[in-house]
């Protein structure tokens, strides 16, 4: 295995046909032998956190930002945010995880918070992704808070033109 690139970012290359991932950018959430987690930084879609939770979850919520289709691998729902207190994972440098019911409801209670919430995953078995990344089928680059919370449509150009 190469060394863990939990806390990187993967970039489709130019090339990539695959629908699923054609100008995405991941964050990589977890990178092992026995697996690898990232979400989709760059699929908002056009429901709000606060639509989602309302009519899905029955609760309230005052985080007004867009869901995220992170990925084609369904559930479980996730956030990356800036909140230490309510996270399960440092990802990297002030940024974090958290995936469990109770991080979730009070994460998503802070109007304020940098937050990404997500509905789906990318995911890799045992070896799978450093396959790919040996065959050319990511571009990788070290990740910071900036390219994390980015609304920016130029994340992908910028994280290709790093890698």
């Amino acid at each position: 295995m190469t060394k863990s690139l939990q806390g990187h970012l993967l970039a489709a290359p130019p090339h990539e046909f695959d629908p699923d991932f054609v100008k995405t950018v991941i964050l990589l959430i977890q990178h092992s032998q026995q697996q690898a987690v990232g979400v989709v930084l760059n699929r908002p879609t056009e429901t709000t956190v606060k639509e989602y939770w309302k009519s899905v979850l029955k609760k309230p919520c005052d985080f007004d930002g867009p869901m995220h289709c992170g990925g084609p691998v369904p559930g479980p729902l996730m956030a990356i945010h800036c909140c230490e207190a309510n996270s399960e994972i440092e990802v990297l440098s002030g940024v974090y995880y958290s995936v469990t019911k109770k991080n979730l409801d009070k994460l998503v209670r802070q109007p304020d918070l940098r937050l990404k919430v997500f509905d789906s995953h990318a995911g890799w078995g045992p070896g799978q992704l450093d396959q790919q990344l040996d065959a050319g089928a990511w571009l990788s680059a070290p990740a910071t808070a900036e390219h994390v919370f980015s609304d920016g449509e130029q994340l992908w150009e910028e994280v290709v033109g790093q890698a």
